[in-house]
């Protein structure tokens, strides 16, 4: 074992609730560096990044890690159990990150008001400063804005143990990992670079195995061609070589029967027979090795009707604390039923609580309206899990169905009972467009969605005819699917007041 590595010998393991392993006798290393894991949602990312950190124990196999660990989970409900030290800490490592990642002196006392970008970036400052020989990262730009990630980085980047991400960030993989996991349900396959040149070989390497089972399949059919004429050859030569059937006086005949047993004719025949068979069982059996990624139709669409509706929803001018003395001033606010509104703005500046003010105005009917919030704790997750498996069939059979356009396979996802953040996202997205919405408001969406997913989200919300409000700092999905923005900026002349542009 290399001192300076993290290694895993042939682990199994299986959640009680599943019918299989998620992983099943898996061998792999992670050195010093960044490696990426990445994969669709409830492919076993996070299992691996537990196991890792020793939060799992695997049911087979050994799993050899150097010096101490530590897993930072996608959600941040709960303060890092260190964060009082890390605040109070002198040292120079707890100044640096304090300030380089903005880090509020009473991030404790006001955890349940910051945002969940606020308390990510705590979250991941608490574990650099402990300086762990294994780092384990789950998702760690979710809620996110740009210039905090940009910070975020640097801050990884001086990282110097063995460190496992999982993000759906093609920018943050391919800016600080050497090599990435690419898990698939099962197969684990580790490949230098970072997420764009690791996708390019599974491309490559995809594209050969199907053009090698294609070459093998039209053999085994060409070799099946053969058998069949051999045995039908060898059919006809067998009852040749019989002499049932012929007359005692038909001397001619069973002379001519006489001379092709001598010759051995007919059994050559069926000796080419026998052979051809075994030909084909081998091509068989190497044409189905030939391991190929199973393909599933991506892409979900929506029902989504404009309301009929002057409009959907209309705030006189007002504010909203943000905590303290901290608030959001906004302007006259109105949404019109076939408005796409971008909700953007730095982290903690009040975007989620304007969410919360206009959901409590809405002049839609709640039956009629999506809405997804930034965050889904456990127990509503596994809740909502519950509550779909007593649809009717007609109703879970469509929300399964939408659950897999979007990239996870759907009787996984019921068989869980605390599903990952990334798969209740998806069945809430699939109950909610099942739904015919007039407004769709999603609170960063495409955190914890892998890029498949989000791809599949952006098409089905581009060809939807519904009102769209998106808080995000997803630039790339805003600008695909907006019209109008609504950004969040601090006031040049009170620090404690943000103030809410229209555009």
């Amino acid at each position: 074992m290399l001192r300076h590595t993290l290694t895993f010998e042939n682990v199994t393991f299986a959640y009680e609730q599943m019918t299989f392993p998620l992983l099943s006798g898996v061998s792999f290393a992670f050195p010093l560096g960044w490696t990426g894991v990445v994969g669709a949602n409830g492919a076993g990312k996070t299992t691996i990044l537990r196991h890792a950190a020793g939060l799992l124990r695997p049911d087979s196999g050994w799993i050899r890690r150097p010096g101490g660990s530590i897993y930072c989970e996608q959600r941040t409900d709960e303060p890092p159990a260190c964060l009082n030290s890390f605040l109070d800490a002198a040292d120079g490592v707890a100044i640096r990150l304090r300030g380089s990642l903005g880090i509020h002196p009473d991030s404790l006392t006001n955890w349940a008001v910051l945002s969940h970008g606020e308390r990510k970036r705590a979250q991941i400052a608490v574990a650099l400063w402990q300086e762990p020989g294994v780092l384990a990262l789950d998702e760690p730009t979710n809620h996110i804005d740009q210039g905090a990630r940009r910070l975020l980085l640097q801050a990884l980047d001086k990282y110097r143990g063995i460190g496992l991400i999982v993000s759906h960030d093609r920018n943050l993989l391919d800016s600080l990992c050497r090599q990435c996991l690419f898990v698939d349900l099962g197969r684990m396959v580790m490949r230098p670079g970072g997420y764009t040149a690791g996708r390019a070989q599974a491309d490559r390497e995809e594209a050969s195995a199907f053009e090698q089972r294609e070459l093998l399949k039209d053999r085994c059919l060409r070799l099946k061609k053969q058998v069949g004429r051999a045995r039908s050859d060898s059919g006809r030569s067998s009852r040749k070589g019989t002499k049932r059937g012929l007359s005692s006086r038909d001397h001619d005949a069973r002379a001519k029967v006489d001379i092709g047993r001598v010759t051995g004719r007919d059994a050559a025949v069926v000796r080419r027979a026998v052979q051809l068979q075994k030909r084909l069982e081998r091509e068989s059996k190497l044409r189905d090795s030939v391991a190929v990624k199973k393909q599933y139709a991506l892409g979900v669409w929506t029902e989504g009707a404009e309301s009929r509706r002057d409009t959907l929803f209309r705030l006189r001018a007002g504010f909203v604390s943000l905590g303290g003395t901290r608030r959001l001033v906004y302007p006259d606010l109105m949404m019109a039923p076939s408005d796409r509104i971008a909700l953007t703005g730095p982290n903690g500046s009040g975007k989620s609580s304007l969410v919360g003010v206009i959901l409590r105005q809405l002049n839609v009917p709640p039956e009629r309206l999506v809405y997804l919030p930034q965050e889904i704790d456990a127990i509503s997750s596994a809740r909502t899990i519950e509550q779909v498996r007593h649809f009717s069939s007609d109703q879970l059979g469509l929300i399964m169905s939408l659950v897999t356009r979007l990239g996870s396979d759907a009787v996984r996802v019921m068989e869980t009972i605390e599903p990952s953040p990334g798969e209740i996202r998806k069945v809430l997205i699939a109950i909610g467009l099942a739904a015919s919405p007039h407004l769709i408001i999603l609170d960063e969406p495409t955190n914890h969605l892998d890029l498949p997913s989000i791809e599949c989200l952006e098409k089905a919300l581009m060809d939807c005819s519904c009102g769209l409000l998106l808080a995000s700092h997803d630039e790339r999905f805003l600008a695909a699917l907006t019209h109008r923005q609504w950004r969040t900026a601090p006031s040049p002349h009170d620090p404690d007041c943000i103030l809410l542009g229209v555009s």
